[in-house]
Parts: C-alpha cells; sequence; structure tokens
C-alpha cells in the first residue's frame, strides 16, 4: 500500500478541482477516515512549516492554493509572462487561426508544417485564442481567436485583417494531418505590420 500522506500531495498535484476525501480515499488505497486526518494534519503542517502554499477544504473538496502573503510574487510572474513578446512560432501559429477559424491543432499542424501542441496551449494560456467547439467529423476541438486578440490587435472584428487568406492552402486539401505544407511567412509579418501601425502589441 503506497504511503499515505505522499500520495495525497501527488493526487493533489494534479488536480485541477477540488478532491473530496471519499474520492482521494478512492485514488490512494487507504480508509476515508485515515484520508481524512492525513488531509488535515498535512495542511497544518505546511502552515507550520511556513510554506509558500496551502492546503484547503473549499466547497466540500481539497485543493493546493497559493499563501496570501505571497500572492505579489505570484502576480509580478503572471503579469512579465503576460508581457513576454511572442516567438515567430506563436505569431505564424497565430496567424493561421485568424485566417483560418474555426480551426483544429492538426489542421494548424499541417498548415505550418510543425507540431503546434505546445504553442497552442502558450496562445491560450495568453488569452489569443480559444475553444470554439469540436469538429463534427473528426470530434477534434476547435479554436478561434478572442476578442482580447482583436484589442491587442487593435481591431474592431476580424474583418479588418488584413485581406492575405487566399495565400494560405484551402483546408480541404489537408485531410491527412502529417503531409507537410510549407507555412508561408506573410499571415505573422502582416500582423505584425499590421500591429505596428495601430500602435499595439503583439504580445
Amino acid at each position: 500500500m503506497l504511503e499515505l500522506k505522499p500520495a495525497l500531495e501527488a493526487v493533489l498535484m494534479v488536480a485541477d478541482q477540488p478532491l473530496d476525501h471519499l474520492t482521494l480515499a478512492q485514488a490512494v488505497g487507504h480508509p476515508p477516515r485515515d484520508v481524512e486526518q492525513a488531509l488535515a494534519a498535512l495542511a497544518d503542517e505546511y502552515t507550520e512549516q511556513g510554506r509558500g502554499f496551502e492546503l484547503r477544504n473549499v466547497g466540500g473538496g481539497w485543493r493546493y492554493f497559493t499563501r496570501e502573503e505571497f500572492a505579489p510574487a505570484v502576480e509580478r510572474f503572471v503579469l512579465e509572462g503576460q508581457q513576454a513578446r511572442l516567438t515567430q512560432a506563436a505569431l505564424e501559429t497565430l496567424a493561421v487561426v485568424a485566417y483560418r477559424q474555426p480551426v483544429s491543432r492538426s489542421r494548424v499542424s499541417a498548415i505550418r508544417g510543425v507540431n503546434v501542441d505546445g504553442v497552442v496551449r502558450t496562445l491560450v494560456t495568453r488569452g489569443l485564442i480559444e475553444e470554439a467547439g469540436t469538429d463534427a467529423e473528426s470530434g477534434a476541438i476547435l479554436y478561434r481567436t478572442t476578442s482580447y486578440f482583436l484589442e491587442r490587435m487593435g481591431m474592431a472584428d476580424l474583418s479588418e485583417l488584413p485581406d492575405i487568406a487566399p495565400m494560405l492552402p484551402e483546408l480541404d486539401d489537408l485531410d491527412d494531418e502529417e503531409e507537410v505544407v510549407a507555412a508561408p511567412e506573410e499571415p505573422a509579418d502582416d500582423l505584425v505590420d499590421h500591429a505596428e501601425e495601430t500602435g499595439e502589441r503583439t504580445d
């Protein structure tokens, strides 16, 4: 049987929502009462040790939170990360999504000729693109640009995008996502040029 406290920490570390003691007990293979006591003990230990995080029971479940006194450090980290400039790969991916939305990651990968999973996650984190449902045939998640994207680009709506969409390959020609299609340089460059003309940044 797994050691109780480390097992609880491991599960809580990857949880994306609060977990009640019964769910945790099933995951770690220990009696619910023991799990409940161990959770309370862990919460006390973190406080006594002055850790930068704490374990709280909220909404009927347990979850890790940043300790309040360290919130300024987290805020600086998040804000500085949001202000960092996008890489060329991120700009190119953003351009493809902007012109072909809603579009799946595999379609974007086919257009750019490289895997874009990591870049898409970055753009979602930055608030520049978001999920837009799923493809009816493949079930793949589709992505589109956000209102924040328009704000950062200084545009009222997508109709103000530079007219370069015809230069991108048709999606109907990309049924095989492993097909390598050279990604044009112009989409990213034109978006950057447009941002510079309007005085906006693409970060």
